[in-house]
C-alpha cells in the first residue's frame, strides 16, 4: 500500500509522455485525485511498507505528503485552464513531468532508509528539470542548468553527508539498518564527532534545495522562468521535501544530545535567509522573483524556529504547512496575472483590482497571508517562534528576526500595491491578452486560502497529533 502511493504516478508519469493533449489534461487531473484517495486512505490505515527497510510512514512525512497531495491535485485543476490559455510547446512533456515530479516528492516523504532518501531527492531535480525549460527561451534554459547544476552540487554535498553518518556508525561499532528510525534509535551510541560532520554537509546540501541562503542562488531564476503551475510546485511542496532531510537529520543529532549544535546552525542558516530576502525584495521590480524571494524568506523562518527548538518547532511547522498553501495560491494567481498583462515586469501592470477582481481577491489575500496578518496561520507559526526565541534567551537573533520581517513586508506591500492599484495604461506592455477568470482558473486559489484559515480556527485532532508527534522527536512542543 505505501508504495503504491509513488508508483502509480511514476507509471501514469511515463504514459502521459505518449497521449495527445486532451487526453494527458484528463490523466494530470485524475492522477492527482487517485493520488489525493491514497494519501488519505495511507493517513487513515497508515499500514507498514512492504520494503520496510527502505520505506516508514512517519509524523513528519504524513504532513509533507498530505500537504503535496492536496496542492497537487488543485494545481491540476488550474493547470487544466492555464494549458489552454498559454502557449506552451511539448505540452505531453510537460504533463509527463509534472506528474513524474509528484511520483518523487511522493518517494521523498515515504523514504527512510537514508540513501533511498537521497536517491529520491536527486530524482526531484532530474523530474523538475524539464518544467523549468518549459519554455524554451535562453532564459529558461540559463535557469534550468543553473538549477541542475547547484542543486547537484548541494545534493554530492549531501551524500557525502550521509556517508559521514554512516562512519559514525562503524566507528561506534553499531550494526543497524541506515534508515533514519533505526538511527535516531541508537543515536546515543555513534561517533558525535562524525555526526556532526555529517550534518554540516547534509544541512548545506539538503539547504541547497531548501533555499537557504547562500546556497539560494537558483532558486529566483527557477521560480520566475518556470509556468505558475511548475512554480507553485517547486515552492509550494519541492522546498519542503528538502526541509524534510533536514528535519529527520536533525532529530538524529536531537537523540544524540547534540541539538545545541545542530540548532545553532539551523539559527544561523535561517538569519542568512532573511536577511537576503530582506535585501533583494526591497527593490524587486518582477512578480515571480518578489515571490521567489518570499520563499527563501519562509525557509529562512522555519530553518529559526527549527533551530530555537520548544514551541518554535511547532511554529515552524505551522510555518511550513500554510507556506505551502499560501505560497501556492500566490505562484497560481500569478499565472492569471502573467496571462492578462503578458509581462512579469511590475511596472507594466496595474489597476488589477478592477481589471482581474476575482484575481485581485486571491492575489491581495494570499500577499496579506504570506506576510503574516492574522489570522492567517504564518502569523501564528511566528508568533510561537518569537516566543520560543524570547524563552530560550535569543534575544539578538528575535529581534533580527523581527527587523528583517518588516523590512520584507514594506518591500513586498510596497510592490504589490503598484500591481493592484496604479493605472495601467493599454499598450504598456507588449502584450495583452484577454482578461476572462475562468472558474478552474480563480476557485483553486481561493480552496488554499479557505484551507489555511480554516486550519487556524480548527486543526482535526489527528492532524493535531501529528504535528506534535513530529515536533516532540526533535524536542518541540507547545510548553
Amino acid at each position: 500500500m505505501v508504495e503504491i502511493v509513488f508508483l502509480t504516478p511514476f507509471i501514469t508519469g511515463i504514459v502521459a509522455f505518449f497521449l495527445p493533449k486532451a487526453m494527458g489534461r484528463q490523466v494530470l487531473v485524475g492522477t492527482g485525485a487517485i493520488h489525493l484517495i491514497l494519501s488519505l486512505l495511507l493517513w487513515m490505515n497508515r499500514p507498514e511498507a512492504i520494503l520496510n527497510g527502505y520505506f516508514a510512514v512517519t509524523p513528519e512525512g504524513l504532513l509533507s505528503l498530505l500537504v503535496i497531495s492536496l496542492l497537487f491535485f488543485l494545481i491540476s485543476v488550474y493547470t487544466m485552464g492555464y494549458l489552454k490559455a498559454s502557449e506552451i510547446q511539448s505540452e505531453n512533456i510537460f504533463i509527463g513531468s509534472m506528474i513524474l515530479f509528484l511520483s518523487t516528492m511522493t518517494m521523498v516523504t515515504l523514504s527512510d532508509h537514508i540513501m533511498v532518501f537521497w536517491i529520491a531527492i536527486e530524482a526531484t531535480t532530474l523530474a523538475s528539470a524539464p518544467l523549468i525549460y518549459t519554455h524554451r527561451s535562453s532564459a529558461s534554459l540559463e535557469a534550468t542548468w543553473k538549477y541542475v547544476l547547484i542543486c547537484s552540487v548541494g545534493i554530492a554535498m549531501a551524500l557525502l553527508g550521509s556517508v559521514l553518518i554512516t562512519l559514525s556508525l562503524e566507528i561506534g561499532n553499531v550494526d543497524v539498518p541506515l534508515s533514519f528510525s533505526a538511527l535516531t534509535q541508537v543515536a546515543a551510541k555513534l561517533d558525535p564527532l562524525w555526526l556532526k560532520a555529517g550534518f554540516v554537509f547534509i544541512l548545506v546540501g539538503y539547504g541547497t534545495k531548501m533555499g537557504l541562503a547562500p546556497m539560494h542562488t537558483w532558486l529566483p531564476d527557477a521560480h520566475s522562468e518556470a509556468p505558475s503551475p511548475a512554480s507553485a510546485l517547486l515552492s509550494g511542496v519541492l522546498l519542503n521535501c528538502a526541509y524534510l532531510g533536514i528535519f529527520k537529520t536533525h532529530k538524529i543529532m536531537y537523540a544524540a544530545g547534540l541539538s545545541d549544535f545542530s540548532g545553532t546552525i539551523l539559527v544561523a542558516f535561517g538569519l542568512m535567509s532573511i536577511l537576503a530576502a530582506a535585501t533583494f525584495i526591497l527593490k524587486q521590480n518582477e512578480y515571480k522573483r518578489m515571490l521567489a524571494y518570499s520563499s527563501i524568506e519562509n525557509m529562512g523562518i522555519i530553518a529559526f524556529g527549527t533551530g530555537i527548538g520548544g514551541i518554535a518547532v511547532y511554529g515552524a511547522v505551522i510555518c511550513m504547512i500554510h507556506h505551502s498553501l499560501i505560497k501556492s495560491s500566490l505562484f497560481l494567481s500569478s499565472g492569471n496575472i502573467l496571462l492578462g498583462y503578458g509581462d512579469r515586469m511590475i511596472h507594466r501592470t496595474g489597476d488589477m483590482v478592477s481589471r482581474m477582481p476575482k484575481t485581485f481577491v486571491a492575489f491581495f489575500a494570499g500577499f496579506a497571508g504570506i506576510s503574516g496578518f492574522p489570522p492567517f496561520g504564518i502569523f501564528i507559526g511566528e508568533l510561537f517562534i518569537i516566543v520560543g526565541a524570547f524563552r530560550t534567551g535569543h534575544y539578538i537573533a528575535a529581534g533580527i528576526f523581527i527587523l528583517s520581517l518588516c523590512f520584507i513586508f514594506a518591500g513586498f506591500a510596497n510592490q504589490v500595491m503598484k500591481i493592484s492599484f496604479d493605472d495601467f495604461k493599454q499598450g504598456d506592455s507588449g502584450k495583452t491578452m484577454g482578461l476572462t477568470e475562468k472558474a478552474g482558473m480563480v476557485w483553486p486559489q481561493y480552496i488554499l486560502l479557505l484551507t489555511s484559515l480554516m486550519l487556524c480556527f480548527f486543526i482535526p485532532d489527528t492532524l493535531y497529533q501529528t504535528i506534535v508527534d513530529a515536533v516532540t522527536a526533535i524536542g518541540g512542543g507547545l510548553k
